[in-house]
């Protein structure tokens, strides 16, 4: 269960399902600044491309913020990813059922918030899937185990072994055996500390962007921040475009992202922790809030939750506008996101 970052590869996307419109800014070459305007400059983070666009200001200092940003997104990338051997999230599987390992603040506010989003969806995010380690979609070594292996696994997946000292600054998984993926709900917080080093810099404007998940700050140009979200039964269709100014962020998730058929059915990165297998019935979710903590890993839980339990959630998330499409082609959105998408076309 992860949003699609593995070993710091690029993962090959069909469509991200929000996406920000950007008219005519143009791209500035990695480390080079162009004359005036809003500056841009992109990388390969968290196995997918994120964009940052600022606006306001001086090009070179625009660029050396960019610059800041994306170290402070590395280094942060690092600490969460589950491929990297060096990672914290790799060291507390490492010692799961042996001993806890220290952690920095910044990785225990996002495994803090990894176990509240599982209490609040009733384990429909469960941080220790990292243990079905068995699926494979990348390109070229796309792969699934076999049910034995699976259920093998399963017994491992369990976020209530998941102890979190936070005074002590230490993280424990219980039990031999169990790992972690973070994928589900590292990413915002990844593209949020970008965004803060932007701020910290004097950069009032800006937008980050990763794989269909953007925050944004600020204005371009005097005019609010437009991000567009494409149909997902007709990825180069646009719904509408949703208009971001001050501070807003647009969560999507998707099965479109990384997986493959087998035997005539879609297999995705989107892992059922109750069952081991991708997801069925949610072909993708957007979210809409001013709030990161709002939204953050409630993507992947709807997906796991159904349909059916999409209306009743986005009820008890007034300040979420919520967009659903089901994999039956139904589509499903809240007062709010009816409201907040503009006609558009691309």
């Amino acid at each position: 269960m992860n949003n699609g970052w593995q070993g710091g590869r690029l993962s090959r996307r069909r469509f991200a399902l929000a996406l920000p419109l950007l008219g005519a800014v143009a791209w500035a070459p990695a480390g080079m600044a162009r004359a005036a305007g809003p500056q841009r400059a992109s990388r390969n983070l968290m196995g997918t491309r994120v964009d940052i666009v600022a606006d306001g200001g001086d090009a070179r200092q625009l660029q050396a913020a960019i610059g800041l940003a994306f170290e402070e997104m590395q280094r942060l990338e690092a600490s969460l990813s589950r491929y990297r051997e060096d990672s914290v999230v790799r060291r507390i599987g490492q010692a799961a059922g042996r001993h806890p390992v220290a952690v920095p603040p910044k990785v225990m506010d996002v495994l803090a918030s990894a176990q509240r989003v599982w209490r609040e969806s009733a384990g429909a995010f469960d941080p220790t899937v990292g243990a079905l380690s068995g699926w494979h979609f990348e390109p070229g070594r796309q792969s699934m185990p076999a049910s034995a292996e699976i259920a093998a696994a399963l017994r491992h997946v369990d976020a209530r072994q998941l102890q979190l000292d936070e005074r002590a600054g230490t993280a424990y998984l219980a039990g031999r055996g169990m790992a972690l993926d973070l994928g589900g709900i590292a990413k915002l917080p990844i593209l949020a500390a970008g965004l803060r080093v932007l701020e910290r810099e004097g950069v009032a404007n800006a937008l980050v962007n990763g794989g269909g998940d953007v925050l944004a700050s600020g204005r371009l140009q005097g005019r609010p921040w437009r991000v567009g979200v494409r149909d997902p039964r007709a990825p180069d269709r646009l719904l509408g475009a949703i208009e971001v100014e001050g501070f807003g962020v647009v969560a999507s998730s998707g099965d479109y992202e990384r997986g493959f058929v087998h035997q005539g059915r879609r297999l995705h990165h989107v892992l059922d922790p109750h069952t081991g297998w991708p997801t069925t019935g949610v072909h993708g979710v957007a979210l809409l809030a001013r709030d990161v903590r709002a939204v953050n890993g409630w993507g992947t839980a709807l997906m796991v939750q159904g349909m059916a339990a999409v209306p009743a959630w986005s009820a008890r998330h007034p300040g979420v506008a919520v967009l659903a499409a089901g994999a039956d082609g139904v589509l499903w959105r809240s007062d709010a996101m009816a409201k907040a998408l503009k006609p558009v076309s691309i």
